[in-house]
């Protein structure tokens, strides 16, 4: 299938077919009294051209497994997809009609799962482009699992829009970096060169050579005319035919092309053009003025592209049943990942750790917890931003445990290079295309790549961010290499699980409820340092963590609670013990996951937490926002309120306070 192109329209059609995408996005946005128009209008003969002769799609199943990607990852312009969409049989006419309204598939921005049709959720420059890149590894790595000669049943491309804004962001320069590395042949992006930005001419701050960028990233670099629907034909052609490199598309556009006093200017990039503006560019252009007018010629010629499109949707499905009858266990695996299911018995991959008073640290039992699972389940991937040997994250148990290498994608191992940001939005990538990824780095650079954490909660995407080096405990490397405040950071963010187990028992359970969780992202904390692996003959389960939080060691009619999370746990458990010397009762709960936490019935969470027991004290390595609810008025918590200090990871415990002398003092100092 690689290669495809359907034959030209004739042009007077072809034509008709861009006005049509060209207006009816100008008539979306006039209509909402917001939004984009400049950039539909400019690219609507690159989107014709796309979308007549080589996008392979089923309007019949949106989540067709083998249909190519298509990413706008200038997502100001999406009346343009949904104007796209709508001629291809995914959006009714009213929804274009509701753009930008509450409850309306037309949102602002393209959103993935809540818009039939929309690949990635865009709108933050040049994150599209990144997470394209993402699914187009994904393509590569599937297709050098499954396909047999003769049998291709994972071959399609990644197309994807960007604009002046997303070449700008330094986010496009670390995935057009890597995915040149990587030789990602099935990648083409159109760059809409209009030159224009809400400032003004892109003159003004962006005067780079963008074609020489990208020549020198290894990427195949064309320039054509954007209106010119031939050269753009011919150069997607070109780009589909050259394996080796991913592709660049430069095609100068006129942003607001048919406006007549605002066109190729400013005030037609983030505006509607006006009732009078618009009207004029239709009479200009010789369109019907009518709003949403969709010729009956162009209504015809979408009717027989959907019987195309389910002709080659039709073809696909026959090869699959060849590749089934030749390879069933391949075909079985593959319909599995592309459905979305994990392997049956998956959870009995949940390793047990033994009680060990030296232990392990976190990030080096995720490692083991990590491995055990890949044994069972073939879709976990992934790699670190040129940290595994710190984050202990590389993959060696289980089928396929080679690095990606360019031309060899088999593998389950990627070197992300030194590229936190690129790697979020590429891991969010792989987790669209059906895999299981996740990315790994110190939790302190998670301040690199938190718009594509954010990202992932947003796309609901099963996508798993390991931060190791989770606290002041880092030491030596002092306040740079320190996280304080990102566990907050984190758990501020609506759908993200923040897991941050206190022991190996617990990092066993994060890592089985991250991977069987399928409606969202889960980010691991995990220590640098050794932690005792608890006693669970006297202590409670581990498998409490995944209810975000349990009561991990109690006394009867206890009349205190001690709440601690990760390296904080065992110093709560040596706390406990000293106040029960001074025949105080107390209750020490573990609190890996509040989010998850106050997922529970509310009755379980007042098991955990009785209203009737006030006297609490929360200890975590972190700053104090949002345990307020656990804490309550009269609580004390044990945390940090400034950057940390460089030293021994033992000087700087008790210079803060976390050891059970500093505890104590402040439960006394307190008055509980």
């Amino acid at each position: 299938m690689s290669g495809f192109s359907n034959p030209a329209v004739d042009a007077p059609l072809a034509q008709d077919i861009a006005k049509t995408l060209r207006y009816l996005a100008a008539d979306g946005v006039q209509a909402a009294n917001s939004g984009h128009p400049g950039m539909p209008m400019g690219c609507a003969d690159i989107a014709a051209v796309l979308l007549t002769r080589f996008l392979r799609i089923d309007p019949a199943d949106t989540n067709w497994f083998n249909r190519d990607r298509f990413v706008l990852s200038a997502g100001h312009g999406s009346m343009l997809l949904y104007s796209m969409l709508h001629l291809a049989g995914y959006l009714p006419m009213d929804e274009l009609k509701k753009f930008r309204q509450i409850g309306s598939m037309t949102p602002g921005h393209p959103e993935v799962h809540e818009v039939p049709g929309v690949d990635v959720t865009t709108g933050p420059l040049a994150a599209g482009f990144a997470t394209a890149a993402g699914l187009a590894l994904a393509e590569r790595m599937l297709a050098d699992r499954y396909n047999r000669p003769g049998c291709e049943v994972v071959d399609h491309f990644t197309y994807v829009i960007m604009g002046d804004g997303c070449n700008m962001e330094g986010l496009s320069q670390e995935a057009a970096s890597l995915a040149g590395h990587l030789k990602l042949g099935k990648l083409i992006a159109i760059y809409d060169d209009n030159e224009i930005s809400i400032e003004g001419s892109t003159e003004l701050a962006f005067t780079e050579d963008v074609n020489a960028r990208y020549e020198s990233l290894g990427w195949h670099v064309q320039d054509i005319d954007g209106h010119d629907h031939a050269a753009i034909a011919q150069a997607v052609i070109n780009a589909q035919n050259e394996t080796e490199k991913p592709s660049i598309i430069v095609a100068h556009t006129t942003i607001g092309k048919g406006a007549p006093n605002k066109a190729g200017k400013a005030s037609s990039h983030g505006e509607p053009l006006g009732v009078e503006e618009l009207l004029a560019a239709k009479q200009a252009d010789n369109w019907p003025t009518e709003g949403f007018y969709v010729p009956e010629a162009v209504t015809v010629d979408f009717a027989t592209r959907k019987e195309q499109w389910a002709k080659i949707r039709k073809a696909h499905d026959e090869l699959l049943a060849a590749y089934a009858q030749a390879h069933g266990d391949e075909a079985g695996e593959l319909k599995r990942i592309a459905e979305g299911k994990l392997p049956e018995g998956w959870k009995n991959a949940t390793p047990t750790f033994e009680a060990d008073e030296k232990g392990l640290a976190t990030r080096a039992s995720g490692g083991k917890v990590l491995n055990a699972f890949a044994a069972a389940i073939d879709e976990l991937v992934g790699g670190s931003a040129d940290l595994a040997p710190s984050t202990k994250t590389e993959i060696t148990s289980g089928k396929w445990t080679d690095f990606i290498a360019p031309g060899s994608y088999a593998g389950r191992n990627i070197h992300f290079g030194v590229r936190e940001h690129a790697m979020g939005n590429m891991v969010n990538g792989l987790a669209l295309h059906g895999l299981i990824p996740f990315a790994a780095t110190f939790m302190v650079f998670h301040d690199y790549m938190r718009p594509a954490v954010r990202l992932a909660a947003l796309q609901n995407c099963r996508s798993i961010f390991v931060y190791t080096h989770d606290s002041f405990y880092v030491g030596e490397d002092g306040p740079t290499h320190q996280p304080i405040e990102h566990m907050a950071a984190m758990r501020s963010i609506p759908r993200l699980a923040v897991m941050r187990p206190a022991d190996a028992n617990e990092v066993a359970y994060a890592w089985q409820y991250a991977i069987g969780r399928a409606d969202g992202p889960t980010a691991m904390a995990l220590t640098r340092q050794n932690l005792p692996t608890l006693d669970r003959t006297k202590y409670a389960p581990a498998d409490g963590v995944l209810k975000g939080g349990y009561v991990l060691d109690d006394d009867e009619n206890a009349e205190m609670i001690l709440v601690a999370t990760g390296s904080e746990v065992s110093l709560a458990l040596d706390t406990a013990k000293q106040l029960r010397e001074q025949g105080r009762k107390v209750r020490v709960v573990s609190m890996p996951c509040l989010d998850l936490f106050y997922q529970q019935p509310q009755e379980y969470q007042d098991a955990v937490l009785p209203k009737t027991i006030a006297k609490r004290v929360v200890l975590e390595a972190g700053i104090r926002q949002g345990w307020e609810g656990i804490i309550g008025w009269d609580g004390v918590f044990v945390g940090m309120d400034d950057f940390g200090q460089s030293g021994p990871q033992q000087l700087l415990a008790k210079k803060f306070g976390f050891t059970v002398e500093g505890v104590m003092e402040k439960i006394q100092k307190a008055g509980l």
